[in-house]
């Protein structure tokens, strides 16, 4: 038989993310812990925020290999080095609002700064820079 493991991540997306991993085939559904190419949606009111969301990552990263399948919850299939480049992006640019707000730039102040440009095309209509900015902000 196929072994299947569901995991619940204490803070991420929410505070009640669970992932389903299926150790064979070697196929992860990361559900909202994984918006592939673009910014991730972090629901602050439930629970959520980007430091437990970037551990949480960490964690399911550990467990994969590089021929690991992911379903993320939303973008299309991926692996282990687009999760790594999500990450990555997440890591960055909290850095970048965090060093912003450490050097005492109001929320309007960073959005008007902007992200890098590198980061443009993770913007989409749900997320779009100046929410994933606010995001950041407010856990910073």
């Amino acid at each position: 038989g196929e072994t299947l493991h569901v995991m619940h991540l204490e803070v991420g997306h929410t505070d009640g993310d669970s992932v389903v991993w299926f150790e064979q085939p070697n196929v992860m559904h990361t559900g909202d812990l994984f918006f592939n190419g673009m910014f991730p949606y972090i629901d602050q009111g439930a629970g959520g925020n980007v430091e437990g969301y970037m551990e949480s990552v960490t964690q399911l990263l550990k467990k994969i290999d590089d021929d690991t399948v992911i379903i993320p919850g939303h973008g299309k299939l991926s692996y282990k080095a687009e999760y790594k480049r999500f990450l990555a992006m997440i890591d960055e640019t909290f850095n970048y609002v965090k060093a912003l707000k450490q050097e005492g730039k109001t929320l309007d102040e960073v959005k008007a700064l902007g992200l890098e440009e590198k980061w443009a095309d993770w913007s989409w209509n749900f997320i779009t820079e100046e929410k994933w900015i606010t995001t950041l902000y407010t856990d910073a």
